[in-house]
């Protein structure tokens, strides 16, 4: 499988490192968190981290969820169709067996995409960083459509170097748009799929979305009861 742009030309651990006195110290790595609502342009913004980083002769590997097939499995891909390949794996904490400890030590860069469906994502970032040395960029969702805390992306910004969410342009209006509007009736935290089943909205068309999709539901749930009642028989 492939999982990095740049060679592993001159390997060398990027865990441990010399001071000025010859005395062995570990490197500390880096966290860098990017979320926001969807299309707001958070994998381009992941993908321009990690190829900047592959351009400056870092080694690098990307990891996406294995829930997240809607463009391809072996590859993060953005909406407009740029690709990377990735490692698409259940959870974050199998990455390092996977992908083999000398693999591992000889990487400078982590990018996850799609990182709100990890539950291990707090424990393999500090890991990465704290420990192992890595710079971790992590691309999420902050919330869900009914604007709610996903995943784990906000616990670790306690643990970051740099956070910036972005924002989107309201499908509606063109203003900035914050949160991600659902336009189907299903109720699922997980549902995955693009701008058939979402939109990006600013608050008032949320707010506003919101109340006309719960009056059509109602319009709807009344002419189903409806169609369910008899009719009564005509009385000569």
């Amino acid at each position: 499988m492939s999982y990095s742009t740049s060679s592993f030309k001159n390997p060398v651990s990027v865990s441990t490192g010399t001071d000025q006195k010859g005395h062995n110290h570990v490197i500390s790595g880096e966290i860098h968190v990017i979320f926001g609502p969807m299309f707001a342009g958070k994998t381009t913004a992941l993908l321009r981290r990690v190829n900047s980083e592959a351009k400056m002769g870092r080694n690098v590997v990307m990891i996406k969820s294995n829930k997240d097939t809607r463009y391809a499995v072996d590859a993060v891909v953005t909406h407009d169709g740029t690709k990377f390949p990735c490692w698409s794996l259940p959870d974050l904490s199998s990455f390092k067996q996977r992908f083999g400890q000398v693999a591992y030590e000889k990487v400078d860069v982590i990018g996850i995409d799609e990182a709100q469906f990890f539950d291990d994502l707090y424990d393999f970032c500090y890991k990465a960083a704290d420990i192992d040395g890595k710079t971790v960029v992590v691309a999420g969702l902050d919330g869900d459509y009914l604007r709610r805390k996903f995943g784990s992306v906000l616990d670790i910004i306690p643990l970051a170097d740099t956070v910036t969410k972005l924002t989107a342009r309201c499908e509606i209006c063109g203003k900035r748009a914050f949160f991600t509007l659902r336009k189907t009736e299903e109720m699922q935290k997980e549902l995955i799929g693009g701008a058939a089943m979402y939109m990006p909205v600013c608050r008032q068309h949320y707010v506003n979305g919101k109340s006309i999709m719960e009056s059509a539901k109602k319009v709807i749930e009344s002419h189903q009861v409806q169609e369910l009642i008899p009719e009564k028989p005509l009385v000569a």
